[in-house]
């Protein structure tokens, strides 16, 4: 250690008790999000798991009496997902969005699948953040 380093500012942080901002770009655990009567948003067009490249987006949907269709299964396997960004991408409607979660665990085999219920809990509860992360991040696309 030379006596330059020995003085200059210390870069390292004290995780978890102190944490580092994150970019608004940030892409952590995806989500669904519903429109705001309550409906969700996705309409099955299967964009997402055809643009997946680790083939984590696996779901199956139904046409309704009025001729639109919606999922009846959406899940992800969070051990395959890479989280690139690129099912955010082609989502036409921004039905699923990555969230700046970064700290979650999972303690058994069988939690590693995000159903559809689960990704519309973490998209109804981090609303809010996520709408002000991807007004922040409109200025880069």
């Amino acid at each position: 250690v030379t006596l330059k380093a020995f003085f200059s500012k210390k870069v390292t942080v004290q995780y978890p008790e102190v944490k580092t901002p994150l970019s608004p770009r940030f892409r952590g655990k995806l989500a669904l999000m519903r429109y705001d009567n309550g409906e969700e948003r996705c309409i099955a067009c299967k964009l997402c798991s055809a643009v997946c490249p680790a083939q984590a987006i696996t779901m199956e949907s139904e046409e309704r009496e009025d001729g639109s269709r919606r999922t009846t299964s959406f899940e992800i396997d969070a051990f395959k997902c890479i989280y690139c960004g690129f099912c955010e991408e082609a989502c036409p409607v921004d039905s699923i969005v990555e969230t700046n979660i970064f700290e979650y665990h999972m303690t058994e085999n069988h939690q590693r699948i995000q159903t559809k219920d689960m990704l519309l809990a973490t998209g109804d509860q981090y609303r809010e953040q996520t709408n002000i992360n991807r007004k922040k991040d409109s200025t880069y696309k």
